[in-house]
């Protein structure tokens, strides 16, 4: 029986220095101090890819069947003079999307319902990287039948290499300055607390350029009744930023 006491004892006392222990290393863990930086690198790229988005609407006051033949006509004409533009071989391709069909109603005194005429919407999307025929695929797109270009952005292929460029720059700059903030500090640095990094784009040229779309819809319709010269569209720069967050402890 005395035997059986003395084995418990001893287990608990195991157990309680087990758990001082762990105690005792966690809050270790808590007081070491660290040193926490910001940095950022940036770096501005010629777009090599756009993508465009035109709307192709038709509509029909009697027959839902017509406005749509409507516009499959008018969007088999647009794709075709847009696929005789792009260069599958350089990755260019078109896709549709976003059809829909409905009746529009309008409403007369007593909240009476009447029908206005049936609408058929459809949307082209191209994704080239011929920038220089943008202004031309804008307006051919529009003599065919496309009646609005919804949106116009500019990109870059190289976007991950250049991410990751960046990010390899940010976290250089980030230990740099920790270093020199721990020297300044009499500490040295004693491994990565936390670590934390992100990569985006800002491009400036795309949200003028869609604010800009019936502007540019009208010029190119204008263009194209004219015979004048295809409209002008300039892609600018896309600015890509790379951001790092940093802790490092010290001793």
């Amino acid at each position: 029986m005395k035997k059986t006491l003395i084995a418990i004892t001893v287990l608990s006392l195991f157990a309680g220095c087990a758990s001082l222990s762990t105690q005792a290393v966690t809050q270790v863990a808590q007081d070491r101090g660290y040193i926490s930086v910001n940095t950022s690198a940036n770096t501005e790229v010629a777009p090599d890819v756009a993508e465009i988005s035109f709307a192709v609407q038709t509509s029909d006051t009697k027959s839902m069947q017509k406005a749509t033949q409507l516009n499959k006509e008018a969007s088999e004409r647009v794709l075709a003079i847009l696929k005789s533009m792009i260069s599958p071989v350089n990755g260019d391709y078109i896709k549709t999307s976003d059809f829909s069909a409905s009746p529009v109603y309008t409403y007369s005194s007593g909240n009476k319902r009447n029908l206005d005429k049936y609408e058929v919407s459809n949307r082209v999307i191209v994704h080239t990287k011929s920038l220089d025929k943008v202004g031309s695929m804008i307006d051919k797109a529009i003599e065919a039948g496309a009646t609005n270009v919804d949106n116009l952005t500019f990109s870059v292929s190289s976007y991950d290499s250049q991410c990751n460029e960046l990010i390899g720059i940010a976290t250089k700059k980030a230990y740099a300055r920790a270093g020199i903030i721990a020297r300044n500090t009499s500490s040295t640095l004693d491994g990565v607390r936390s670590f934390d990094v992100s990569c985006n784009t800002n491009n400036y040229s795309a949200p003028r350029l869609y604010m800009a779309k019936n502007m540019i819809a009208e010029a190119a319709s204008d263009a194209a009744i004219s015979g004048g010269t295809a409209t002008t569209v300039s892609g600018g720069v896309v600015k890509i930023y790379a951001n790092a967050n940093a802790s490092f402890f010290v001793k």
